[in-house]
Formats: structure tokens, sequence, C-alpha cells
């Protein structure tokens, strides 16, 4: 990767809380140096009629270029480079339901990763998940949160996010002991009601796993988790934004409800990026249709082919979201939820992490550290 221009200029430059118009940014070996409107340096680079946005950052993703996390780190390099070149500069390493062991065997793989700051962390996505809303993950081989597994986990490396269902036998205990780890306590693939969702947001719950999915349907006499999860400020939602997963009422709903508080995710799979095929999910078979992944085994949508790229451009033309709100939710808004706040913005001292979108929105350009990872 060669590096990037001292000094950039954009029609637009998106920073956290406003587009400069037109805007420029100066980067500093791997950090932005200073950021302003107007015309900007004289020798600054011109982008031209572009949209310069802050790196995006994903919470949520199992893989891409037809790896996954959970064949380890060759694996997971060929993920992060597949979603890189869609703008995604920073990304979660998202592990499904197996057995505890594998588990454990996959979080000591991606850790160096982690410490290397390739990766922001792990999540864990299961195997603590209801029965009754698996989704795509092995029904035998989902269990209660037992204290001594969940310490386990936590102690094998850098998890950083686990997602479970609350309501099973422990899980009020799990989110309290995660909680007290500075883990982030997911609620999702859960059957909670609207109070046993309150109850574990008082217990330290802080994200709604792909909210809507996965989980006890809005029902007028039985609100369930969801509703409760939009509700409480201290909760941050996420939304798949593919068109597949969640209609685009229903994005622009929840957005309303949770401004500043809801982050985009692909909880992409392997197949992203790459053409319909057969693939796998953790242990089980997927097959991927019209960019659309599903189980072999019963049909149940596996993941996506999602990059977030396309999520913002969704959710600006679909949802209706403006940019900036839709660009924050892929960027600043999750880096935020792990504590990382020189990710996912364009002021002084951040990453030197960027993303050139062209007026349709495309990815033109993507600055990683400094360098261009893609050059325009």
């Amino acid at each position: 990767m060669t590096a990037a221009p001292t000094a950039l200029r954009a029609a637009r430059v998106l920073t956290p809380d406003r587009v400069l118009s037109p805007g420029w940014v100066v980067v500093a070996g791997e950090r932005i140096g200073a950021v302003g409107q107007g015309p900007g340096p004289s020798d600054a680079h011109d982008l031209g009629d572009v949209s310069l946005a802050p790196g995006f950052v994903d919470l949520h993703s199992h893989g891409g270029g037809g790896a996954a996390f959970t064949e380890g780190r060759d694996a997971a390099r060929t993920v992060l480079a597949a979603h890189r070149v869609h703008g995604t500069t920073a990304m979660m390493a998202s592990l499904v339901t197996d057995t505890i062991a594998h588990l454990e065997q996959q979080i000591r793989s991606l850790t160096p990763l982690v410490e290397a700051g390739e990766l922001l962390g792990i999540h864990l996505e299961g195997p603590w998940l209801s029965p009754r809303h698996r989704g795509a993950h092995d029904a035998g081989l989902l269990r209660a949160p037992a204290p001594a597994d969940v310490e386990r986990l936590v102690e094998a490396g850098a998890v950083r996010m686990v997602t479970l269902a609350t309501e099973l036998p422990g899980g009020l205990d799990a989110v309290r002991h995660l909680a007290a780890r500075g883990v982030v306590a997911a609620l999702g693939h859960s059957d909670a009601t609207y109070a046993q969702a309150q109850a574990a947001v008082a217990s330290g719950v802080r994200v709604a796993t792909h909210l809507f999915n996965a989980i006890r349907p809005v029902h007028h006499r039985d609100p369930g988790a969801a509703l409760a999860l939009l509700d409480h400020p201290e909760t941050v939602v996420e939304l798949i934004a593919d068109g597949v997963h969640v209609d685009p009422a229903v994005l622009a709903h929840a957005a309303r409800a949770k401004p500043g508080r809801f982050v985009l995710v692909t909880d992409a799979m392997a197949a992203a990026g790459c053409a319909d095929g057969e693939y796998r999910l953790g242990p089980l078979p997927v097959r991927v249709r019209g960019g659309t992944a599903r189980l072999v085994d019963g049909g149940a949508i596996a993941g996506s082919t999602l990059t977030l790229d396309r999520a913002v451009a969704y959710m600006h033309r679909e949802a209706g979201l403006p940019l900036l709100d839709a660009v924050n939710a892929a960027s600043l808004v999750p880096a935020d939820v792990v504590g990382r706040r020189d990710l996912g913005r364009i002021v002084p001292g951040a990453a030197a992490h960027l993303v050139v979108l062209d007026p349709d929105l495309a990815v033109r350009g993507v600055v990683h550290k400094g360098r261009w990872a893609v050059a325009p």
C-alpha cells in the first residue's frame, strides 16, 4: 500500500456532527492531523465530487472473501481484506455456536490478531442462545450459560462482546459477570419477554444483537424484548440493512427511536464479496442464491453477504436516513460501543481510516492507517 497524500480535499467531508462542504483532511502518518472546511492547504490532493467518510467499523461479522473467522488467523486476514475494499477498516471477529472446547481454541487462535491491532476483539454469538430462536445455530450445541463455561471462554483471550439469551437459567448472572469483566453483554437469539429484557438491561445488557431477527416477535399484548431494547436509553441496537433481514420501514422506525444509538452491522458469512454457491457457517452448510444465505437444512437465514458500504447506501436510499446518520451508524457509534474513540470519526488525533464515496455511494478509495488500501 502506498502512503496517502498528506492532505486530501473533497466536495464533502463527513465529521461526527456536520458535513463540511467542501472540506479537507490532513493525514499525519497513521493519524488525522487536522480537519477543516473550505479549500484547505494549497497542496491538497483534490478528490473531486466525492464524500470523504470515516472508515467503517463492523461489530458483527463472521466472514467474507470465502473465509470465516472460525478457520483461524490466515482466514481472518482474508476476511479483513475482503471487507476493507468495501470501506470497513476495523472489525470484530464473530464466532458462532460450537462446543466450549472448540470456541476456546478459536479464541486463542484469534487473540494474537487482537493484540496486534488487526482485530477489534472477539464476539461470541452463542452457545448461550434460545432454541426457539436459534436461527443458523446448531440446536444440539446450545446450552444455558454455566458460570464455569462463561469464565473459561472469557479467560481464553480477547473476548469483547457476548450475545446471549438472558432468559436462560443463569443468564442474568452471566450478564453481570460479563459487565464486571468489561465485556459488552448483548441480548439476542432470545425469547425474553418485555419484563425479562428490562431486567437484562438493569443487569448490564447494552447491545441488542440484530434487532428484530431471531427474537420473540412484537405483539400488541406481548411486546417482547425488541421494544424494551428500543425504549431504554442505554442500549444500542444492531440493524442489518440488506433488504432481506428487516423491512426498510422498520429500519427507519428503529433509527428514529434510537437517534445516535443504532449501529449497522453486516452479520456477514464467508460468501460476502463472493459469488453464489455452497458455503458453511460454523459447522452448518449454507447455500447462497441471489446473494441471500440460507441453511441447506431448513432454509433459515444464515447471516448475510452484506458489506457496510451497501448497508450505508441502503439506509440512506431505502430507509430515508440522512447520509451522515447512516455513516455514523457504521463508524462512530460502533467504535464507541467498544470504547474505541480513536476510530470511526474524522477528527484530529483519530486513526487515519477514510473512505472515498462517489455520488452513488460506491467506494472509490480506502485509506487504512494513513495508506491507500484502495487507491482512487
